[in-house]
């Protein structure tokens, strides 16, 4: 991995995005959209929204960027840019890691805008620090732009591209303990949500929302959740392809 060849391909993606508003405001704004609309369909009962505020403010991030980067790299792919790309002296790790890189500076402004924006305009009440809940909301964007460029490399279109959604982030919705503590699941429900990451964004995420300190479990479910998203961006750079048959 060379980390000029990196940085130019995080350049050149960012390049493109400034010039595809849609994708922008899909990634900064709709997860804002969201707490908003949250927060006010529990306008009558404020202490619902405090106790899953936090956890959606990791899970609305996770899937705009698993939507906007599996789209963005199969268009890469079935236009032939990968394919000039990789023709040149440059290794998969280089564009997996460019493309990392670029999606990572913009999950950064996003979960930035969205942790402020619960905080501070929609009174969501953490016992712990803002900048634990700012990190948990980082690494699930992380972890939805990994899985977005791993998912990319077996769709052939945009729309296989978006299918794969049900396939990869709805099962970790309903297993993450979201809607009900994963202890109290059926025994084979509970052991399937420990192997998956969004229940380890969501104990994080809980940890900030009922503990002053950093604590043990915090600081283990936050590199759970980093491990994962590098193991998946390693298989990601294994998998991705020239082109699209």
């Amino acid at each position: 991995m060379n980390v000029h060849r990196t940085t130019a391909t995080a350049s050149r993606v960012l390049r493109q995005l400034r010039h595809d508003p849609r994708s922008i405001a899909l990634m900064l704004l709709v997860p804002c959209v969201m707490l908003f609309l949250l927060r006010y369909v529990f306008d009558g009962s404020p202490g619902t929204f405090n106790s899953i505020g936090a956890s959606l403010l990791g899970i609305f991030p996770l899937i705009t960027m698993f939507l906007v980067t599996s789209i963005a790299t199969l268009r890469e792919r079935t236009t032939g840019t990968l394919e000039r790309l990789l023709a040149m002296p440059m290794a998969k790790a280089d564009l997996i890691g460019g493309y990392a890189l670029a999606f990572g500076a913009l999950a950064i402004i996003q979960s930035a805008l969205a942790t402020g924006l619960a905080l501070w305009a929609l009174d969501l009440n953490v016992t712990g620090s803002a900048w634990l809940l700012l990190l948990v909301a980082l690494l699930d964007a992380l972890l939805g732009t990994a899985l977005g460029l791993f998912v990319s490399a077996f769709a052939a279109s945009e729309f296989q591209a978006v299918q794969f959604m049900p396939a990869v982030i709805f099962p970790q919705l309903l297993l993450c303990g979201l809607f009900t503590p994963r202890d109290r699941m059926q025994p084979v429900l509970e052991a399937i949500s420990n192997v998956l990451p969004m229940s380890y964004a969501v104990d994080g995420m809980n940890e900030v929302l009922h503990h002053t300190d950093l604590t043990a479990t915090y600081i283990r479910d936050a590199l759970i959740v980093a491990g994962c998203a590098a193991l998946v961006l390693a298989l990601g750079a294994a998998t991705l392809r020239r082109r699209t048959p």
